[in-house]
């Protein structure tokens, strides 16, 4: 399954006044959303690396770098999770995000980046959303992508039960810029 990384995720050109953003991965969450014949079900990222830069006076992220073990996706049912390590070919499969540069359009801003999965490179558009309350910054975004775009089989299970090629993957991150 594809995480959000993923990513999922954050970013802009790198400028002069940037920031280091500190993540606290206990507030922030990084989801894969699902569905498959007759059900849905997602999957959280436990476990992650990454590193982040913003402007702090626009409150643009202006850089972002992201990776993570499969492994570390968990749908809270082992049997899939086991699976779905089969399914992106064994071993430790690993999947990354690198921001490469954000717009804004019609009042959203998008970060652009290359999502990686599967050893396939593709870039993707997230709608990005920051704010700041005090010295805490949210930065949080929503995307969907096909897994079939990186080279993954379609999933099929019982020769009934398929899993829906478009995967969406969202994420919050929640830390302070210093």
């Amino acid at each position: 399954m594809v995480p959000r990384i993923i990513g999922v995720l954050v970013g802009t050109t790198l400028a002069v006044s940037a920031a280091t953003f500190t993540v606290d991965k206990a507030k922030s969450t990084i989801k894969v959303e699902a569905k498959a014949t007759g059900h849905a079900f997602s999957g959280t990222l436990k476990n992650y690396k990454i590193t982040a830069a913003g402007d702090p006076a626009s409150l643009k992220p202006t850089a972002l770098s992201l990776s993570w073990n499969f492994k570390d996706l968990d749908t809270d049912d082992d049997g899939r999770d086991t699976e779905m390590i089969k399914w992106l070919g064994g071993g430790n499969p690993t999947g990354s995000y690198k921001f490469v540069k954000i717009w804004t359009q019609d009042g959203v801003n998008y970060a652009e980046g290359t999502l990686t999965i599967h050893g396939v490179n593709k870039t993707i558009h997230i709608p990005l959303t920051v704010k700041k309350d005090g010295e805490t910054l949210t930065t949080s975004g929503k995307v969907t992508i096909n897994y079939k775009d990186f080279g993954l089989p379609l999933v099929r299970a019982m020769l009934v039960m398929t899993v829906d090629p478009q995967l969406t993957v969202g994420f919050t991150l929640v830390g302070k810029l210093k």
